[in-house]
């Protein structure tokens, strides 16, 4: 955060003011830990308010303060009221509106402020304050560098937590290329205010019930390889959702296991979503694959260099094969 962004973000809270803090669609460990971190750091003089465009995974429900998150989609006309009130709006983990979903209107029209912390590439112009930066491993550690200008001394075990929740999940244990040194510095630095590493680790990655289990069993049975490509690809079907009881949060890592087979360098999850009328892709690589740039290009998406999404209107099995012809056309277009 440049001179310049700081100065006006301290004259903004230079008194007490009604906070929004809004994280993306269906938000993650990075996202939600990214809001209640800064719920905590400014709910002693400002009104704050989380608002998440729908539900998330129950598995979050450890992090401290999540019980205060209102949902859009079951508190619509309070959360307009709040809107309707707000001075300030933060945009969390996201920068282009359309990640907020049925929200986008509401941040859009706000007279509030509008301050966007996001670590994903290209953002989109609608903030009055755009602290950016692709080359952080998360939001979080964004966050964190964010209340450490303003006054570091209000780290406590709360914000500590749930700003180190969403490094791990999102820097993968501390595994992938955006972990720098100074990411795992933070990292000890919160684990100093007290952080529980081992049962942050295990409310984020032991906690299957057994149809999760059974469905990620379904999963890896689904992958196939494209002959001749590092490439490999997998399906969730709408059958598959109902046979194993399938909850928000279900699938989350099941498109990573594709790339512990040697020489993989791509692997692609398909989720069928018909109540939605379209098929939810995730997208994971490694080494020089990058896979934001197919995603953005072929499928409506973006993200990550090695992590994004993507969307499709096709059936499943279209789904499938566009995204064959595709991968194909782009390798040898790209790394031939």
């Amino acid at each position: 955060m440049n001179d310049l962004i700081l100065k006006s973000v301290i004259e903004l809270f230079s008194e007490k003011r009604n906070i929004i803090l809004i994280p993306h669609n269906s938000p993650d460990a990075d996202a939600l830990g990214s809001c209640l971190a800064l719920y905590h750091f400014f709910k002693s003089k400002n009104e704050v308010t989380i608002i998440s465009p729908n539900e998330y995974t129950e598995i979050l429900n450890f992090l401290p303060g999540s019980n205060n998150v209102l949902v859009y989609e079951d508190n619509k006309e309070k959360c307009k009221s709040i809107f309707k009130k707000a001075n300030v709006v933060f945009t969390l983990d996201f920068n282009s509106l359309g990640r907020a979903r049925n929200l986008s209107s509401l941040i859009s029209s706000s007279l509030a402020k509008i301050i966007m912390i996001d670590h994903h590439e290209n953002p989109d112009n609608y903030a009055d304050i755009t602290i950016s930066n692709s080359k952080m491993s998360s939001t979080c550690e964004m966050v964190y560098d964010f209340i450490c200008s303003i006054d570091k001394s209000k780290i406590d075990n709360k914000i500590a937590t749930c700003i180190y929740t969403g490094i791990v999940a999102d820097t993968g244990s501390f595994r992938f290329p955006s972990t720098t040194s100074k990411t795992l510095k933070v990292g000890s630095e919160l684990i100093n205010h007290g952080v529980n590493v081992t049962e942050i680790f295990e409310k984020l990655h032991n906690n299957f019930q057994f149809k999760r289990l059974k469905l990620l069993g379904s999963t890896i049975n689904n992958f196939k390889k494209i002959k001749g490509l590092p490439v490999v690809y997998t399906s969730i079907t709408d059958r598959d959702q109902k046979v194993n009881n399938f909850k928000k949060g279900d699938s989350e890592g099941f498109v990573n296991f594709g790339l512990s087979v040697v020489e993989i360098l791509c692997s692609v999850l398909f989720i069928e979503k018909k109540d939605e009328g379209l098929i939810k892709i995730s997208f994971r690589s490694k080494g020089d694959f990058k896979v934001n740039i197919f995603a953005s290009k072929y499928f409506n998406g973006g993200g990550h260099e090695h992590a994004s999404g993507g969307i499709s209107k096709l059936s499943l099995k279209e789904t499938e094969k566009k995204f064959v012809s595709d991968i194909k056309q782009y390798i040898n277009q790209n790394y031939e």
